[in-house]
């Protein structure tokens, strides 16, 4: 077979049986030429001499990935449900269904019951064998709970999966509460990610004290030599803008308000939160859909006292002309 011939089915109206038998294409059927062209993007063959299309919505049945040796292909080749860290088994594992049904959705005999219960019993005990998978399955199910409760996205959920199982194996967990390095881990995925949470956030909703979230945190960061970039107060604009229900306006001004403080270095040794804060004050202000300082220091976590502060550096370094 040529580079230009192909298994397709016949585009000329045919009966169904004889239209799913598959025909290998040789030579175009109006001009007989055998200049076959394969257009990838159009899923189509079409001749290069009469423009004639011989084939059309042809499925490619390969993979979706290449391999260029035989290491690379065994590899990448898989079948069944994609791989995830969020499982201790990493999802590989099967689980008898709780329905007592056969293949073809009949009742099971009491016998074949009894024996089905077995089996299922016998799969749990096995899934977790040892105390290190029992570790990661508990740990990974706090991991998930926490996650699911700030609404945090798959990639958080995943990175944290993976920080966790790194600590497991460098033997870090022994003497550390669960609940606490999981809760750091993930902190540190929030900020690998880029993602906009605070540790009091991480800490209220794993019930741990924050105390204890930042020991964890620190300790995790020095024993995996993990670099993590700090927190800019532009990610947390749209977080604030998001739970303040205000106009895309309001945050695209706090946005160059950050611009033009940074430029100006007023940034520098400030906390994030409380810049991001004062600048959403003032750009609230500016497009007249004001919120108060209180409003705003609830959802910021931070102080009025500390958004005054940084919202007069602000107004008077940028020279604003403000009616409060």
């Amino acid at each position: 077979m040529s580079d230009y011939e192909e298994e397709h089915e016949r585009s000329s109206p045919s009966p169904p049986s004889q239209h799913a038998e598959p025909v290998k294409v040789q030579s175009c059927p109006e001009c007989g030429s055998t200049r076959l062209m394969r257009d990838y993007e159009c899923a189509e063959i079409v001749c290069m001499d009469c423009g004639f299309v011989v084939a059309a919505k042809i499925a490619d049945r390969g993979p979706e990935w290449r391999a260029f040796d035989d290491e690379q292909r065994a590899k990448r080749t898989r079948v069944g449900a994609p791989l995830t860290y969020t499982i201790h088994d990493k999802g590989l594992s099967t689980m008898i269904d709780w329905h007592d049904r056969d293949i073809y959705g009949k009742s099971l005999s009491p016998g074949q019951k009894a024996q089905v219960y077995r089996l299922r019993k016998w799969q749990r005990r096995i899934r977790v064998s040892d105390a290190t998978e029992r570790n990661l399955a508990f740990a990974l199910s706090e991991i998930t709970k926490i996650a699911n409760n700030l609404n945090l996205p798959r990639n958080i959920l995943e990175t944290a999966s993976v920080v966790y199982r790194k600590a497991v194996k460098e033997r870090l967990i022994r003497g550390r509460s669960i609940q606490g390095v999981t809760a750091a881990a993930i902190y540190l995925a929030c900020r690998q990610c880029g993602l906009a949470r605070t540790l009091e956030e991480i800490a209220q909703a794993s019930s741990m004290s924050k105390k204890e979230v930042g020991r964890s945190y620190r300790f995790l960061i020095k024993e995996l030599n993990y670099s993590v970039p700090p927190l800019k107060p532009s990610q947390y604009i749209t977080k604030f803008s998001n739970q303040l229900t205000m106009q895309g306006k309001v945050e695209e001004i706090a946005h160059k308000i950050l611009a033009a403080a940074k430029e100006l270095k007023l940034t520098s040794g400030r906390g994030p939160t409380g810049i991001a804060a004062a600048a959403s004050y003032i750009a609230s202000v500016l497009t007249g859909e004001r919120k108060t300082q209180r409003e705003i220091a609830e959802i910021a976590q931070v102080t009025e006292v500390t958004i005054r502060n940084r919202y007069k550096e602000l107004v008077e370094r940028l020279m604003f002309e403000m009616s409060v």
